[in-house]
C-alpha cells in the first residue's frame, strides 16, 4: 500500500457535516489472546490525514509505553503509537499500516495491522459503549444498520489513547483571567461521549466557577434540555433562564453535535440559548459545518484559556 493522502476522506469532508451519516474508516489491530477473531475497529475519517505503508522509525530514548519512535514524514517529525498493544492485541508479521492523524491540534501516528474500508453509518446505528466493557472504546457501529447480525465496529476513543500515552497533550491546566459568572439560577449544559474527555471539561468548567449539567450524548442532552423547558414553564420562566449556554461534542452517538445543534436551533422554546461546540475536529471545513449548523461558535479540544475565551464572549452577547 503506497502511501496515500486520504483524498477519499477529504472529498467527504465538505458533506459529513450536512449529513445523519457518521463516516469511519475500518481498520483491524490483530487477534486477542485466545481468539483467533480480528475484530473491527473505527475512526472518524475526518481525523485521518494520510494513510501509509509503517515507515522507517527512529527509537527514541526512554520514550513512554506503547511509543514505538518517531517518522519522519514530509519533514515532519511523527510520534507513532502502538494501537494493536494498547488494545492486547497481536497483529500479523508485516510491515502493517500507519495513519497519520489530526485532532485536538496535534498530529501522530498510529500503528495498525491493516485498512479495510471506508462506510457510512447512521447515527442512530451508533450506539454508546459506555457500560460495556470498553473503557477505550466510546461507541459501537452496527455497520449493516438494523440487519439482525450487522457486522460491529468498535470506535476508538483516540483522545482518550493520546492522552494515556502523553497526558501532557490534553489537559486543562490553570486558566487565566477572572471566574465566569452565569446569569444567576442558570448553568452551562454540557455534552461529550468520552468519559476522558468530560473528566478533562468537568475540571476545566469547576476551575471557572462555572456551574454545570453533564451528559453523556447529544440524545441525553436534548432529551435533558426538554426536561428543562418544562421545568421552566412550570415556574413560570423561560428555559433561557435555567440554560445559559450549550457546550457539545461533535461526534456522539444517537445524536451527534450537528444534530442536536440544528434542534436547538430549530425550536423556538430555545431562542436565546447559544451553542458553543468544542471538538477534537479541528479546521477550517469543520468550522464551515459547524457554522452552517447554526453554533455560536467553534472551540478546539483541549484548551482552558481558549474555552473561557469563547464562552465569555458569546456570554455576553447572550
Amino acid at each position: 500500500m503506497s502511501s496515500q493522502p486520504a483524498s477519499r476522506t477529504a472529498d467527504t469532508r465538505n458533506t459529513a457535516g450536512n449529513s445523519s451519516k457518521f463516516e469511519l474508516l475500518l481498520f483491524q489491530l490483530g487477534t486477542a489472546a485466545g481468539s483467533e477473531q480480528r475484530e473491527l475497529f473505527g475512526i472518524n475519517v475526518f481525523k485521518v490525514r494520510e494513510i501509509m505503508v509503517m515507515p522507517q522509525l527512529t527509537k527514541m530514548v526512554n520514550a513512554p509505553a506503547h511509543v514505538l519512535g518517531v517518522a519522519n514524514i514530509r519533514g515532519q517529525i511523527i510520534t507513532v503509537i502502538d494501537l494493536p498493544a494498547i488494545t492486547g492485541r497481536t497483529p500479523a508479521k508485516g510491515d502493517g499500516i500507519l495513519l497519520v492523524t489530526e485532532f485536538a491540534r496535534t498530529t501522530q501516528g498510529f500503528f495498525v495491522e491493516n485498512v479495510t474500508e471506508i462506510v457510512q453509518v447512521d447515527w442512530k446505528h451508533v450506539l454508546s459503549a459506555e457500560g460495556r466493557g470498553g473503557e477505550l472504546v466510546t461507541s459501537i457501529a452496527r455497520l449493516d444498520g438494523d440487519a439482525e447480525n450487522s457486522r460491529l465496529a468498535q470506535v476508538l476513543d483516540v483522545e482518550r489513547i493520546l492522552h494515556d500515552v502523553m497526558p501532557d497533550t490534553a489537559d486543562f491546566g490553570k486558566p487565566t483571567g477572572p471566574k465566569i459568572q452565569l446569569p444567576p439560577g442558570s448553568v452551562v449544559l454540557a455534552a461529550d461521549d468520552s468519559a476522558m474527555a468530560r473528566g478533562i471539561l468537568e475540571k476545566g468548567l469547576n476551575s471557572l466557577g462555572v456551574s454545570f449539567i453533564m451528559t453523556h450524548s447529544g440524545k441525553e442532552a436534548w432529551e435533558r434540555l426538554q426536561s428543562l423547558a418544562v421545568q421552566a414553564k412550570n415556574e413560570g420562566k423561560s428555559v433561557k433562564d435555567k440554560v445559559a449556554l450549550l457546550l457539545t461534542d461533535l461526534e456522539m452517538p444517537e445524536m451527534d453535535g450537528f444534530t442536536l445543534t440544528r434542534n436547538v436551533k430549530a425550536d423556538v422554546q430555545f431562542s436565546g440559548i447559544p451553542v458553543v461546540v468544542h471538538s477534537s475536529l479541528t479546521g477550517t471545513a469543520n468550522e464551515a459545518q459547524v457554522q452552517s449548523a447554526g453554533a455560536d461558535a467553534y472551540i478546539a479540544k483541549f484548551h482552558i484559556d481558549d474555552l473561557a475565551a469563547t464562552l465569555r464572549e458569546v456570554l455576553a452577547r447572550r
